[in-house]
């Protein structure tokens, strides 16, 4: 999973908008989408404030390896 990956799955897990997460950090819904879509990555002020957002850690944002409730994790089942 891809940072801008993590980011889009925590920020769908709180229900919120990148809208909201500008609300709530200031930081513009443009560089949301550019976050979560890898043309650019945050500032480390930045970083704390989306973590707090998120109500997730920096470590969580960073970790490489995909949430364990991540529904591309799970196994879909028998093949039909």
């Amino acid at each position: 999973m891809t940072f801008g990956q993590r980011i889009r799955f925590f920020r769908n897990r709180v229900k919120k908008s990148q809208k909201d997460v500008e609300n709530e950090t200031a930081i513009p819904q443009t560089t949301l989408s550019g976050w979560e879509t890898g043309i650019s990555e945050p500032r480390a002020s930045e970083l704390q404030k989306l973590a707090a957002a998120l109500g997730v850690s920096i470590a969580d944002l960073m970790d490489d390896s995909q949430p364990a409730d991540d529904p591309a994790t799970t196994d879909p089942g028998p093949a039909a």
